[in-house]
């Protein structure tokens, strides 16, 4: 309602804005979002008192639950949150399609609604684009995970295997989000998967536009609630996508030649590491 104190004032104009695809996640996305707009504001990190602020555009990615009213609800009590809905469910990455156009801050991400990374390890990656000079790609590293025994190796043999087949994308996480870069970078990244190959495809191109990869590691959480949508199909379609990629010549795998894709690699080769210096900034939980 117009005029009411209680509700939070919009900053101006967001320093991040995530990305948040939710698919049939009514019982973790309200504690997610909350989280999250919690964790940036003065008494969770103190990243507002710099002139910080936190923009959430949470896509209702098809659910047949009530998502859509939750983040509708959310969206009503708050200005930070953005919302936008795909009728149909046709995969993760079409969520993230869907949302990263109606981002406004300079720095973007995408973020899984599940709270299996902690809200204040999002804000410490955020703070960690300081350390290298731009353009830069930041993500968290997973570490200590609690997946079933089965669940991690099946990530294990994934991580390496990317890594091989791509010459090493200086990550052992290659899902692991959230993501984070600067929205200029968009058009020369020009995402286009709409599934879980999403988060490679990022990965994949981060590597060819020459950019630094700033690496936080987080310990995962387990899911708050819900079900995981990852199923057996999906290590094929992880494995279908991998190989046309590298050998098909899939325009997913090759970013856009712009004069923004040009400036990146110039820019990232100014402030590549040294000779015998890794690719990759990693920083533990302090």
């Amino acid at each position: 309602m117009s005029g009411d104190p209680s509700r939070p004032t919009a900053p101006v104009r967001p320093d991040l804005s995530l990305v948040l695809p939710c698919f049939n996640e009514e019982e973790v996305v309200e504690s997610t979002v909350r989280d999250l707009l919690a964790a940036f504001e003065p008494a969770g990190h103190g990243l507002e008192q710099a002139g910080h602020g936190l923009e959430i555009v949470a896509v209702d990615n098809g659910s047949r639950d009530r998502t859509g009213q939750i983040l509708a609800s959310l969206a009503a009590s708050d200005p930070r949150v953005v919302t936008a809905r795909v009728e149909v469910n046709q995969g993760y990455g079409l969520g993230i399609l869907t949302g990263l156009p109606l981002c406004t801050a300079p720095w973007v991400g995408l973020l899984c609604a599940d709270g299996q990374v902690d809200a204040q390890d999002v804000v410490k990656l955020f703070a960690a684009r300081d350390r290298v000079a731009p353009p830069a790609l930041l993500k968290v590293r997973r570490r200590f995970r609690q997946d079933g025994l089965k669940r991690k190796i099946t990530s294990v043999l994934y991580n390496l295997g990317t890594n091989l087949l791509f010459g090493g994308l200086r990550t052992l996480d290659v899902n692991g989000n959230p993501k984070l870069f600067p929205r200029e970078l968009l058009p020369a990244l020009d995402l286009k998967s709409r599934d879980w190959f999403l988060d490679a495809e990022i990965m994949i191109k981060a590597k060819k536009l020459g950019l630094r990869v700033v690496e936080v590691d987080v310990p995962g959480q387990l899911r708050r609630g819900g079900a995981s949508n990852v199923r057996l199909g999906t290590c094929f379609e992880f494995a279908r996508n991998l190989l046309a990629c590298r050998f098909g010549g899939d325009p997913r795998a090759a970013p856009r030649a712009t004069a923004a894709a040009s400036g990146a690699t110039a820019t990232s080769s100014a402030a590549a590491p040294s000779p015998g210096t890794p690719g990759t900034v990693r920083a533990g939980r302090s």
